[in-house]
């Protein structure tokens, strides 16, 4: 049976069920690229700035008069931007990021996204967690990542989500990903739970039921999976001590046990996390402000603590947004759903510096940036370059790479 079959919230108790054929589920098995020592040992953080980060106010074209002109009162002033080259810089409220990005530790890839642009919060989540723009896919490209590496490994916590539920993106054909929101709620709970445990079992194995689901196994399955990873997980992490201080956010906290987990004895390869409510329709400003602060603030503090563990050079960190913002600011003082937007690359194995085109704000696509990099050249470069595998089956097709590895 697929796992991507039906997604199983442990936490809930919920299952959900979809049956689906799959394009990439057909692909050719790949094997490791040659020429990447080390690559195993590598860490991959996939950070989600949900709600659709407006670009424009993130990595400000300061250089640009049209910027001021349509944005007249969100405009960063060109004073407060902190200077990248003489046409872009940072938010000012990018300051932490700024002091990575000064020591070579960050890569601006401009003008992210894909042709035939939707703006709808749901599927654009579903293209980029997918990377299929033109057709409707269950797994997701770091899920068929994982499918690649083979369904017999006993890694446990190859992969996690610190999310409240798995996100598309790790969902794969033969690999369960454990969701971690925090250590104290983690596992199976409740005597209740337990019953049907034993009820799924006796079914499963009485011979005289002539009949019995073909999911009870692999329910059964993921069951055990969850209780040795709740029992295991606090011991294989026991004895960390972060150095620095994380910010007291939701994205601070996950990021402190991402480097718990790095650091420890868990195997974890592939690590994803998210930051919530970019989705800035009015009053943008302090809102967006805010956001961007407590992005920076806990990536530094969790570059800091990886680099005092001596884990800096092993983790590479990339940002996504569903979409960009419109051009314009709109009567709200806010901005609507767009299109292209930037993606940050981070970390001791980056060559940092500033990557492709940045948009034309003068050619525009009914009031949207047009984009001017594939976000498959980027999944393409971490599944090559970083991760070590073939991304032609992945992806569905080849793509360049973005020569941002060191």
């Amino acid at each position: 049976m697929k796992r991507s079959s039906f997604l199983l919230g442990t936490i809930s108790g919920l299952a959900v069920v979809a049956r689906t054929d799959h394009v990439f589920a057909r692909a050719l098995a790949q094997s490791p690229l040659p020429g990447l020592p080390g690559s195993e040992d590598r860490v991959f953080v996939l950070v989600n700035l949900a709600g659709g980060n407006d670009g424009l106010n993130t990595v400000v074209p300061f250089g640009d008069a049209t910027y001021y002109r349509v944005r007249p009162t969100l405009a960063v002033p060109p004073g407060d931007v902190l200077r990248l080259d003489d046409r872009v810089g940072f938010n000012p409220a990018l300051r932490s990021l700024k002091a990575l990005y000064d020591k070579g530790m960050v890569a601006v890839i401009q003008g992210v996204g894909y042709p035939d642009p939707d703006f709808s919060h749901f599927r654009s989540t579903q293209i980029w967690q997918t990377a299929a723009p033109a057709t409707y896919e269950t797994t997701g490209w770091l899920g068929r990542v994982l499918d690649d590496v083979g369904p017999d490994r006993d890694d446990l916590f190859e992969a996690v989500a610190v999310a409240r539920s798995l996100p598309q993106v790790l969902v794969g054909e033969n690999r369960d990903v454990p969701v971690v929101m925090q250590l104290g709620v983690y596992g199976l709970l409740s005597d209740r739970d337990a019953r049907l445990r034993r009820a799924y079992r006796s079914v499963v194995r009485d011979p005289r039921v002539p009949f019995t689901s073909p999911y009870l196994a692999h329910v059964l399955q993921v069951e055990g999976d969850a209780q040795r990873q709740a029992e295991e997980l606090p011991s294989l992490i026991a004895g960390y001590t972060p150095v620095g201080s994380y910010p007291a956010t939701p994205l601070g906290r996950s990021l402190a046990l991402a480097a718990q987990m790095i650091a420890g004895r868990t195997g974890t390869r592939i690590l994803y996390v998210q930051q919530q409510s970019y989705d800035t329709h009015v009053s943008q400003k302090a809102t967006h402000d805010r956001l961007l602060a407590e992005f920076a603030d806990a990536v530094k503090a969790f570059y800091d603590d990886l680099a005092a563990h001596g884990n800096e050079k092993r983790v590479l960190t990339m940002t996504f947004s569903e979409f960009g913002r419109r051009i314009a600011e709109n009567a709200s003082g806010g901005t609507d759903h767009g299109e292209a937007s930037p993606v940050f690359l981070i970390g001791g194995g980056v060559k940092g510096g500033i990557y492709g085109a940045y948009p034309d704000l003068t050619d525009t696509d009914l009031g949207n940036l047009k984009y001017t990099t594939d976000f498959r050249d980027v999944y393409a470069t971490v599944i090559e370059r970083w991760l070590g595998r073939r991304a032609a089956s992945v992806l569905g097709g080849r793509f360049p790479t973005i020569p941002v590895v060191a």
